[in-house]
């Protein structure tokens, strides 16, 4: 399978502790979409790419300060550029207090297919002390207005280890969510980022987060409450009604092939070798560069083999089912255990590692330690 990923930048406000590239600065949307077509047609020129693509993301930032009208320009360039699979997953973030309900219908109308909302959790204090913009209500009437206008594929982002979060707040906001019956839910322990305004907070001791024994324990509570709700772990963070796994991610895990368009956005394609792009992070750069006609990249990563092969390790471990073993040895002509057999034997005496004919997986110890496990394989 092959993916685009499509960043949008802006945001209303900028989350307390995130560090992706992102901006309040949603009144340059207009020029930056245009930016975007121009991209995607001088991408198309090149022949770079995969032939065909099974899935399309839209992330941020909040996609969901896009008009419909900006969408619909944005998907019908991507149609028009790229042989874009009939049946694709389409997808896009959307954040509550940013869609409307017109809004909503205008993204469905334009063959987005799949919604991942950011709720991170259902405590409106919890929301306000991590500078969320939205309530618990307005991710109620967001879901409510996306199912009105014909979505059967949502995802709810959920995160624990907020500060001052409890264990009840947590399995509360996952009672929730597995309530109003979606089909995907992803589940984030908080990551503090330094430079982030949170992590401002918390070095000065202004606010306070669960130990962490305590976040590794609302980690398993939620884990078996989840699956107990009939949401299987595919990935670490990650839970699923049957055959409702987002495949845009999968191909991302399973090493696979993707576009990225956009500030910052990254791609990885086979181009006689496994190669790497990056975009700039520079708004005013990305910008000056595609009105004066040239590609935004700035980098290039043409990776050896062995680098190629560690990649598809790192990712492929983060999903319970692990590594496929007969992709892995047809992509590089050696089984994975017998490409690393140290590493292979070190996770087997701690006992961290699932086995079979087809598979290669970490356990659930192992990927609670999955730093540690990694670092056999280096």
């Amino acid at each position: 399978m092959a993916g685009i990923y499509l960043h949008i930048p802006f945001c209303v406000k900028k989350c307390d502790y995130c560090d992706f590239t992102s901006f309040a600065k949603s009144g340059e949307m207009e020029g930056y979409v245009d930016a975007l077509l121009l991209e995607i047609g001088l991408t198309a020129r090149t022949g770079e790419y995969p032939a065909s693509f099974h899935t399309v993301f839209f992330g941020g930032g909040t996609p969901s300060l896009l008009s419909g009208e900006q969408m619909q320009r944005i998907m019908a360039a991507l149609r028009q550029h790229f042989s874009i699979r009939e049946n694709a997953e389409c997808s896009m973030e959307c954040n509550p207090g940013t869609a409307t309900k017109e809004s909503l219908a205008a993204y469905h109308t334009a063959g987005i297919n799949r919604l991942s909302i950011g709720l991170q959790s259902s405590h409106d204090a919890l929301l306000k002390g991590v500078g969320r913009i939205h309530t618990y209500e307005q991710f109620l009437k967001t879901l409510q207005w996306a199912r009105e206008a014909g979505f059967s594929n949502i995802n709810a982002d959920v995160m624990h280890g907020l500060p001052e979060q409890t264990m009840e707040q947590y399995l509360e906001t996952l009672k929730n969510v597995c309530d109003l019956n979606l089909q995907h839910i992803s589940s984030y322990a908080l990551t503090l980022e330094e430079h982030t305004p949170l992590y401002v907070r918390i070095k000065s001791g202004e606010a306070r987060v669960p130990d962490e024994d305590y976040v590794a324990d609302m980690q398993d509570a939620g884990i078996d409450y989840l699956e107990s709700r009939g949401y299987h772990r595919y990935e670490i963070s990650n839970f699923a009604r049957e055959g409702c796994e987002c495949r845009h991610n999968l191909t991302y895990w399973q090493n696979g092939e993707y576009l990225g368009l956009g500030l910052a956005a990254h791609s990885a394609v086979r181009q006689k070798v496994w190669t790497r792009y990056a975009n700039t992070a520079s708004l005013e750069e990305y910008l000056r560069l595609l009105r004066r006609g040239r590609l935004p990249k700035s980098e290039i990563i043409r990776l050896q083999s062995g680098e190629e092969m560690f990649e598809s390790i790192m990712l492929g471990l983060r999903l319970t089912r692990g590594i496929d073993r007969a992709a892995f040895s047809a992509r590089f002509g050696l089984d994975v255990v017998e490409a690393f057999p140290r590493a292979v034997e070190s996770l087997r005496k701690r006992g961290w590692v699932v086995e079979s004919e087809g598979f290669l997986a970490l356990n659930r110890r192992g990927l609670d330690l999955q730093n540690e496990a990694l670092g056999f394989f280096l």
